[in-house]
């Protein structure tokens, strides 16, 4: 009841016969000037040329707020660490194809697989396409809804009820044909309906922002199971330099106990060394097993497709002395989830006009033209013709306060998507931050690793040449190829970590996605 006398009260402190001036947001238009021009005097017939004029000039009215692209406090520069790595990120233009400075033929191959075979890629793009077929199913009330009847019947009604056309009071059946043409449409003056179309088309950049932010994920995950899996085989490599090793060492003390000079404790703490590295291989080959399958699905493969083009072992993925990371200012426009969160607000805020153009009256123009006729020879002459035109109108009188209630459903919604898009822009920096401390963070351990994993072979040489001297005991030995193992193993790891860092880097600049997206992207008319 609110809404209509919030309606009723402007509307009635308007002069008729058009009540003044009708006010939007963005449009105000003198109405009375404007019918004046158009139809001057009662009882002469009206200029149509202005009367329509009139009618279009009313519908530019739009209700509700207008959207303005949020503004966020940004970062003026990307931060830099204290301690800089070898390799560094530079604010200039990334390359959207990031993938390809690994430069491994591999990854590049199998991230082009990604981009047409995975199946949560199709299942994202099946959700666009539903999101456009729904926004063309809103958008059709912009235009007249028309449609073309026909019908055929033989009927005999009651004597006692109806009138009998035939004139013989129900004694006797009639054929009736009837075909024609209808027409209606809602004249927008209050622009509740261009609100609904500017709602569907910002939920539709929703969609397509979701594929984007699928097909970033899709990208990313390939780059990581595959840095991964070359990281275990890396792994792996080493294990077995460290088990021939480890055999040597077990073989040595064979023969010097075989010779009187070494004991049966230096054999068996030989033989249980060789035992606890072997039992690293299981782990590792169901590690790289399941890393496989990972790209296998990736790829929309069944377990095991991919596994005699991967299982040879291949160096892990090393990044470039300097990586293109683009700028600050660049992040929203690239970061699909920005982008999504922008359009979700774009969206709630086109609802709250949506929700207050039902306030106002619905007037909706129809017609209808045709033929009705008992005999078909007097189908469609003169005599059969019917017609009707006129306009319709609707206005709330009383719902309980549901359009209240919905209207400030509205407004929260918006102030929600409001928040959730600062939130958003918030976790992308932090992200991001995160990330390239991560980078550098990795690159500073693997160095360190490196230098460690140099001193352990030299004290390892040392210590077995000393046994075979006699200076030590085997237990040294044992001991300097344990911890060379481990550092070796470290360092394959932290080198994982190092590429692995970069992919969560591009990943969280939204990159990668520009140059593959547009391809299947339908152009959608505004």
């Amino acid at each position: 009841m609110k809404g209509l006398v919030d309606w009723a009260g402007a509307f009635a402190n308007m002069p008729a016969p058009t009540r003044g001036l009708i006010h939007s947001p963005t449009f105000c238009l003198d109405s009375d000037h404007l019918w004046e021009r158009a139809c001057p005097r009662r009882g002469r017939k009206p200029k149509l040329t202005l009367c329509a004029l009139l009618v279009i000039s009313l519908s530019a009215c739009t209700v509700g707020p207008d959207f303005q692209k949020p503004q966020v406090q940004q970062m003026a520069d990307w931060s830099q660490p204290t301690k800089a790595a070898a390799s560094q990120a530079v604010a200039e233009n990334m390359d959207e194809r990031w993938w390809e400075v690994f430069n491994d033929p591999k990854l590049s191959a199998l991230t082009q697989r990604a981009l047409t075979d995975n199946l949560d890629l199709k299942l994202a793009s099946s959700r666009l396409q539903q999101s456009r077929a729904a926004r063309q199913v809103i958008t059709a009330d912009r235009y007249p809804n028309t449609a073309a009847t026909g019908s055929y019947g033989r009927k005999r009604n009651s004597g006692e009820g109806l009138n009998d056309p035939s004139g013989n009071n129900g004694d006797s059946a009639f054929n009736l044909w009837d075909a024609g043409f209808s027409a209606s449409w809602e004249l927008d003056f209050w622009g509740r309906v261009r609100r609904e179309t500017e709602a569907a088309d910002a939920t539709l950049e929703v969609a397509e922002n979701d594929r984007r932010g699928v097909l970033l994920s899709v990208l990313a995950e390939t780059a990581r199971d595959y840095i991964q899996l070359r990281g275990v085989q890396g792994t792996r490599a080493v294990t077995e330099q460290n088990l021939d090793v480890a055999r040597h060492s077990l073989k040595l003390s064979q023969l010097r106990l075989a010779d009187g000079v070494a004991t049966d404790l230096d054999v068996a703490e030989a033989a249980a060394q060789v035992s606890a590295i072997e039992s690293r291989l299981p782990a590792l080959e169901q590690r790289q097993s399941q890393l496989i399958n990972a790209l296998s699905l990736l790829m929309g493969e069944p377990p095991h497709a991919l596994s005699a083009e991967l299982a040879a072992d291949a160096p892990v993925p090393q990044s470039p002395s300097q990586i293109a990371i683009g700028l600050p200012s660049q992040l929203a426009e690239r970061r699909p989830d920005i982008r999504q969160a922008e359009a979700r607000l774009h969206s709630a805020t086109a609802s709250i006009g949506v929700a207050k153009g039902d306030f106002y009256p619905r007037i909706t123009l129809s017609g209808n033209v045709g033929s009705q006729a008992m005999q078909l020879s007097d189908f469609g002459s003169w005599g059969s013709r019917a017609f009707g035109i006129g306009p319709q109108f609707s206005v709330p009188l009383f719902d309980g306060g549901r359009l209240r209630g919905v209207l400030n459903l509205r407004e929260a919604q918006q102030q929600e998507a409001a928040i959730a898009y600062q939130q958003t822009v918030l976790r992308a920096w932090h992200e991001i931050d995160d990330q390239l401390s991560a980078y550098n963070a990795s690159q500073r351990r693997r160095d360190s690793l490196a230098e460690a994993v140099r001193q352990n072979q030299i004290a390892l040489t040392t210590a077995q040449r000393q046994y075979v001297e006699g200076v030590v005991d085997f237990v040294n030995v044992l001991t300097v190829q344990g911890e060379l193992l481990a550092t070796q193993e470290q360092w394959v790891e932290s080198s994982t970590g190092v590429s692995l860092a970069m992919v969560g880097l591009y990943k969280a600049l939204g990159g990668g996605w520009e140059s593959v997206y547009p391809l299947e992207a339908a152009t959608v008319s505004r």
